[in-house]
């Protein structure tokens, strides 16, 4: 059980899924109240994040609204198994998001014409490509999303651009010959060595900084970059909103990292995925 305050709790378990690979996603399994079967949503973090970086209060939130809440760590992060560490792959992680989507769609628990997919960040990439293609879904968001990794990776200075690519490609090579993963931190200050050194890049860090014992050492595999730029489902975001027939679009205040939990919009941006979920999963005022 986790505890909320004084007034309200939330059921919250840990359950492990199995993937295709043998490794198992480890997922937070939220339940409200009463005995379903309920609409359901399926979450997972952005570039190089785990689920308990942040993503807690969209979920008990979500589940305060009647939905069951499924967060899962991508295998080879967080609670997830899977070997080499923190080395992320887009079609891996697009895999983990269909594993655990039919998880939730065999849960007696859970209505399986009313799941959804959320992704924040990163994850944004995923949701736009699985709102297009797996039927399943009712519905999705994508939160600050990014879309184009191609894009994402020209907003860098070109030195710096190149000098990850260099370290990319000396990953990669390493790893053909059975070589330990050559590790990037990820959040660092403006001018310090590491995959973005935005001027909110710490500010970021220190929204989603896990409040509970966790596995993150804010880190990724150098490989993981070529991962990162090779993938392009769709073009920037504002494009894709205008592309797809049935989108909805929300422009947040701030910055990036805002939508998190201490950042200006968090309750805005909150508000309307839960009105968009709510909606589509005809719950009723």
């Amino acid at each position: 059980m986790l505890k909320l305050n004084d007034e309200q709790s939330l059921r919250r378990t840990t359950v492990r899924i199995p993937t295709p690979s043998g490794d198992e996603l480890e997922a937070w399994v939220y339940q409200p109240e009463g005995s379903g079967p309920h609409p359901a949503v399926v979450m997972a973090h952005g570039l190089g994040a785990i689920k308990a970086c942040g993503l807690a209060p969209f979920a008990e939130r979500f589940c305060r609204e009647g939905f069951v809440a499924i967060v899962f760590d991508y295998r080879r992060w967080g609670g997830s198994t899977g070997k080499p560490r923190d080395v992320l792959s887009v079609p891996r992680q697009r895999e983990d998001y269909g594993t655990a989507i039919g998880w939730a769609e065999t849960n007696p628990l859970i209505d399986a014409k009313r799941i959804f997919a959320w992704g924040t960040s990163f994850a944004g990439m995923h949701i736009v490509a699985l709102a297009a293609s797996d039927r399943r879904l009712a519905g999705a968001v994508a939160q600050c999303p990014l879309v184009d990794g191609l894009a994402g990776a020209a907003l860098l200075p070109p030195i710096r651009s190149l000098q990850l690519m260099g370290a990319a490609l000396l990953d990669a090579i390493g790893s053909a010959f059975g070589r330990a993963p050559w590790y990037l931190p990820i959040s660092v200050a403006p001018g310090a060595w590491g995959v973005s050194s935005t001027k909110d890049a710490l500010y970021g860090k220190n929204l989603i900084q896990p409040k509970e014992s966790a596995e993150w050492q804010n880190r990724l595999a150098a490989r993981s970059l070529l991962s990162i730029s090779a993938n392009r489902p769709a073009g920037p975001a504002l494009r894709v909103a205008e592309r797809a027939p049935r989108a909805e679009l929300y422009r947040n205040r701030g910055g990036h990292y805002d939508v998190y939990l201490g950042g200006k919009d968090h309750d805005n941006a909150l508000r309307v995925e839960v009105e968009f979920l709510r909606r589509h999963a005809a719950l009723t005022p």
